[in-house]
C-alpha cells in the first residue's frame, strides 16, 4: 500500500500502522480514510498529503 506523506509538517501516513489514535485501523489504505480525518501531527487536511515516492 501506498504511503502518503504530509506537505505541511512532513508526517508520514504509513497504511500498514494506521493512525489508531484518529481511529484509523492498522491495514487502512490512505484512499479509504474519511475525507475529514485530519494530520495527528498539524491538524492539515487530507488534500495536504502527497504520495510518496
Amino acid at each position: 500500500m501506498q504511503k502518503y506523506v504530509c506537505t505541511v509538517c512532513n508526517h508520514e501516513y504509513d497504511p500498514e500502522e494506521g493512525d489508531p489514535e484518529g481511529g484509523i485501523a492498522p491495514g487502512t489504505a490512505f484512499e479509504d480514510i474519511p475525507d475529514d480525518w485530519v494530520c495527528p501531527v498539524c491538524g492539515a487536511g487530507k488534500d495536504q498529503f502527497e504520495p510518496v515516492d
